[in-house]
């Protein structure tokens, strides 16, 4: 199905070969952007566009959403919220690790408890981007370094390092 199919059922609208980073007639303004279905969609053009629109936070939902140079764009404003993939995509991983853990002791958790599972996760992973961070760091650069110790972690506790 495609959102054309389902233009009459929603509230929002359609524009064909457009994208929320792209449409510089439309001047309605919001505050959160989540990238979630394709590799390069905001490139450097498209991050000021969401700038001049009032966008405050950007939390990827995709890999590589954003170019390099959109990267660029919302890094030079710290009044930004930007969270890479890596950490926003968390939550879908974890989901699936739940899953798996399920599946394995052959249970069915409540939704609820999945809920809660997940909220927790992903709270830790935001105290773990927060410290890594370092003074005067940004939660991109905590989420870098905070995966960077996860694996480090993992190859000392399998003798890989010495």
């Amino acid at each position: 199905m495609r959102l054309r199919d389902i233009e009459d059922k929603v509230t929002g609208r359609y524009i064909p070969n457009e994208s929320p980073w792209t449409l510089t007639d439309d001047t309605t303004p919001f505050h959160l952007a989540f990238p979630c279905a394709t590799q390069n969609e905001i490139d450097g053009k498209g991050a000021e566009l969401l700038l001049s629109k009032g966008v405050l936070g950007v939390f990827e939902g995709a890999n590589l959403p954003t170019t390099i140079k959109g990267q660029e764009v919302f890094r030079s404003r710290p009044d930004v919220i930007y969270i890479p993939g890596k950490a926003a995509n968390a939550g879908g991983v974890g989901v699936s690790g739940l899953e798996m853990a399920q599946n394995a002791q052959r249970l069915q958790w409540e939704p609820e408890e999945v809920d809660d599972k997940l909220q927790k996760m992903m709270g830790e992973i935001y105290t773990q981007m927060e410290a890594a961070s370092g003074e005067g760091g940004t939660l991109e650069e905590g989420a870098n370094r905070a995966g960077f110790l996860k694996v480090v972690q993992a190859m000392e506790e399998l003798g890989w390092l010495y």
